[in-house]
C-alpha cells in the first residue's frame, strides 16, 4: 500500500480542485457532477494504461531508486501537464494557427470549438502514437534471442524473423501507408508524416539507448548513469506514455469538453499508473508471472491496430480497455498455470518445462 500513498494524495488534491472548479461555474450540484466525470476519467485512464505500466515495469527493473523517484517526480510532471494539457493544446494552436495564450482562453472560454479542433485532427495523433506503439509490440515480438514464449512455437517461429535487419521498421512503414487509405485526400500527407515522426522518434530513443549502452562499456561517467538507471530507458517511457495517452485525452473530450477536468481526472490515473508501475518492479511480479510482459505487448500491438483503425472507424474507449485487460488476465492464468506446472515438476524430481 506504501507505493500508492502517492497516488491517494493526488487523487484527493486532484478531486478537491475538480470540485471547486465545478463549484466556480455551477455551485454544489457543478461540483458534484466534475468530482463524478474526474472519478471516471481517472478509472478509464487506468483499465486503458495497465498495459502501460507492465511495459514500463519491463524497462525499469534494475535500476535504482534515483530513476524510480525520478520517473514518479520528472515523469509524472511531464505527463500530466506535458501530455495531458499542453500537448493537446499544442495540436489546436498549430491547426488553428493561433498563440497558446489564445488557445487556454478557447479552452476555457469554448471548451466545444476546442474539443472540435483537437478531434479534427485525430487520424494525424493515432498516425503518430499507432507508429510508435506497434514499433514496441513489433520489436518485443520479432526478437530472436527471446528465451520466453508464451504462446510456444509459433511466436518462436515469428521470433526468428528478428534476424531479418530492420524488419519491424519495414511492417511498420508498409502498415501507415495501408492506414493511409483510411483517410481522405487532403489528409493523408499530414497523416504519412505524422507516422513517419512516430517511426523516427522510436528509432531515435533506440539510437541513444544505444550510445549510452555503448559509453557503459567504457566506464565513462555516462555509462555508470545507464547502469544505476537510464536515461535512454528514461526517454523511451516517456515517449510511450506519451503514445499511450493520446487515446485517452482524445476519447475523454467524449464524455466531457472542460479541459480543466479531463486534466485533474487523467493526472489521477496517469499518477495510478506510475504507481503500478514501481509496485510491479519492487514486488518482482515479472519474474513471478513469467507471461505477464507478453500480454502486455500483446495489448499494446492491439492498441496500435485500434489507434490506426480509428482514422476510419470509430472504437469505443470500453472495448479499448477491455481488449487490453483481456490480453493482461490471459497472460497471468497462464503464468500461473506455468508456475504450478514447474512447482509439480520440482516435487516430482523431473526436468522442467522451458517457459
Amino acid at each position: 500500500m506504501k507505493h500508492f500513498t502517492g497516488s491517494f494524495f493526488v487523487t484527493f488534491v486532484c478531486l478537491a480542485l475538480a470540485g471547486w472548479w465545478g463549484y466556480e461555474h455551477s455551485g454544489l450540484a457543478g461540483a458534484m457532477t466534475a468530482i463524478g466525470v474526474a472519478a471516471i476519467l481517472s478509472i478509464m485512464e487506468v483499465s486503458l494504461s495497465f498495459d502501460n505500466a507492465v511495459v514500463n515495469a519491463s524497462v525499469l527493473k534494475g535500476w535504482d531508486e534515483f530513476w524510480l523517484k525520478l520517473f514518479l517526480g520528472l515523469g509524472m510532471i511531464i505527463a500530466v501537464f506535458g501530455m495531458r494539457l499542453v500537448f493537446p493544446l499544442v495540436i489546436v494552436a498549430v491547426a488553428a494557427d493561433l498563440g497558446m495564450m489564445d488557445v487556454w482562453n478557447l479552452a476555457l472560454t469554448d471548451p466545444k470549438s476546442f474539443s472540435s479542433h483537437l478531434t479534427n485532427h485525430h487520424a494525424e495523433v493515432a498516425a503518430f502514437g499507432g507508429m510508435f506503439l506497434l514499433l514496441v509490440f513489433l520489436n518485443f515480438l520479432l526478437d530472436d534471442e527471446k528465451e520466453v514464449h508464451w504462446l510456444g512455437h509459433f511466436e518462436r517461429k515469428l521470433g526468428s524473423l528478428g534476424k531479418v535487419s530492420s524488419i519491424s521498421v519495414m511492417i511498420a512503414i508498409a502498415a501507415l501507408l495501408f492506414s493511409t487509405t483510411y483517410v481522405e485526400e487532403a489528409q493523408k500527407m499530414l497523416v504519412l508524416i505524422a507516422g513517419m515522426w512516430g517511426i523516427l522518434i522510436y528509432v531515435g530513443v533506440d539510437m541513444i539507448s544505444s550510445l549510452l549502452e555503448k559509453g557503459e562499456e567504457g566506464g565513462g561517467e555516462v555509462g555508470d548513469m545507464v547502469k544505476r538507471g537510464g536515461i535512454g530507458g528514461f526517454l523511451y517511457l516517456e515517449v510511450l506514455d506519451a503514445s499511450f495517452s493520446f487515446d485517452g485525452v482524445i476519447g475523454a473530450f467524449a464524455i466531457t469538453t472542460d479541459v480543466v477536468i479531463i486534466m485533474l481526472g487523467l493526472a489521477i490515473g496517469a499518477m495510478f499508473v506510475r504507481s503500478m508501475t514501481v509496485f510491479l518492479v519492487k514486488k518482482g511480479t515479472l519474474d513471478e508471472f513469467v507471461y505477464l510482459e507478453h500480454g502486455a505487448h500483446y495489448a499494446i500491438g492491439i492498441l496500435a491496430v485500434i489507434m490506426l483503425a480509428s482514422m476510419k472507424f470509430h472504437v469505443p474507449e470500453l472495448v479499448t480497455g477491455l481488449t487490453g485487460v483481456a490480453f493482461i488476465a490471459a497472460s497471468l492464468w497462464s503464468s500461473m498455470r506455468y508456475k504450478k506446472q514447474q512447482a509439480a515438476l520440482e516435487a516430482s524430481g523431473a526436468e522442467k518445462l522451458p517457459a
